[in-house]
């Protein structure tokens, strides 16, 4: 404050202050000028120095993840049990919105655009690194428009067939897929589903033609597969783990690198006769872009603790998964790699989406 504005200011207060009847009015008075000091001067240098406001500490209000699936599926039960854990730790109500549709775009838009405060965050999937090779175009950049959180967990795919098949291991599948090119037909939840990838690259890797049939969802295709109308499926553990044990249907291997500790009676499809075949899904947590560090530090936090609880550790044993809880920047690099990975497959194999 200069020394013109400080005189301006004692003159204004200066008939209160000065009047010895009026001491309660000049106390309040002097109060209001030191504030007016304050103001002037301290808060000025405080700006001028880089001092930020205090912030209130995140989370302040309901957290919402969005699932880009219909409720029921796979990846709903993976969010809502990280809902329900990371809840506890971060002290705030964390609820689910199911917003499914156009292979999930509609959802991953809807936490795109956003506002970039920790508060709406999506469940993504194999999706998410597929997509930029399905559309030519899609409404966001899942690289740009996204802050990594965390890849909570991988999983993988298994192979499974008919009881009543003649098939009964990779080794007859590939025989079978040779001896009649075109005419075996793999069940998939749609195209450029974990389930068609995993099969196209056995196409692939096997040197074996086999049909992708389409549908839209695992159930019906599973229904099928019991049925006879389909000849094999790489499902989801979760579709068909009950099925297996009630010899419902046959399991032949599993997709992932090595053996599953949910299945260790079988080999992997590499082990069975495709070399350096693996095919994974994976569950990853992410905020908008711009999304503070610190929140996403805290929300990193919540799930690392989170994947070592007892909700996730039953879901490890009865679905296969392998938990994680990376750093941010590990969901980022693990991402990349499936995208550059998948892409080559999709133009290779000509896979569009209808």
């Amino acid at each position: 404050m200069s020394e013109q504005n400080r005189m301006e200011l004692q003159m204004a207060f200066g008939e209160i202050i000065n009047d010895d009847g009026a001491r309660g009015k000049g106390f309040a008075a002097w109060r209001w000028l030191s504030l007016a000091i304050l103001a002037c001067t301290v808060l000025p240098v405080a700006a001028g120095m880089g001092i930020a406001p205090a912030r209130a500490e995140f989370p302040e209000k309901i957290i919402k993840i969005v699932v880009p699936f219909a409720a029921g599926g796979g990846t709903d039960i993976i969010a809502r049990t990280t809902a329900q854990e990371i809840q506890t730790d971060l002290g705030k109500s964390v609820i689910i919105e199911n917003k499914p549709g156009a292979g999930t775009i509609i959802g991953t838009q809807t936490v795109a655009t956003s506002e970039p405060d920790g508060y709406s965050l999506l469940m993504a999937t194999f999706a998410h690194a597929v997509n930029p090779s399905l559309y030519n175009k899609l409404p966001f950049d899942p690289h740009k428009d996204f802050s990594a959180v965390s890849l909570i967990a991988r999983s993988f795919n298994i192979v499974v067939v008919n009881p009543a098949s003649k098939i009964n291991s990779i080794a007859d599948l590939i025989a079978e897929a040779k001896a009649n090119p075109g005419k075996l037909n793999f069940g998939t939840f749609g195209t450029g589903t974990s389930a068609h990838l995993a099969g196209e690259l056995f196409n692939s890797m096997a040197k074996v033609k086999m049909t992708a049939v389409p549908y839209k969802g695992a159930a019906p295709a599973i229904s099928d597969l019991l049925g006879g109308q389909i000849d094999v499926m790489f499902t989801t553990v979760a579709s068909a783990a009950s099925l297996v044990a009630a010899d419902q249907l046959r399991a032949l291997a599993v997709t992932s690198a090595e053996r599953s500790a949910a299945f260790p009676q079988l080999p992997t499809v590499a082990e069975a006769g495709v070399p350096g075949y693996a095919a994974e899904s994976w569950y990853g947590l992410y905020a908008p872009a711009k999304t503070p560090a610190p929140v996403i530090a805290r929300l990193n936090q919540a799930v690392a603790k989170a994947v070592k609880s007892g909700g996730f550790k039953q879901l490890e044993a009865n679905e296969g998964l392998i938990m994680v809880g990376s750093a941010p920047e590990e969901l980022d690099r693990y991402v990349g790699q499936e995208e550059e990975r998948w892409r080559k497959l999709v133009k290779d194999a000509n896979i569009e989406v209808q």
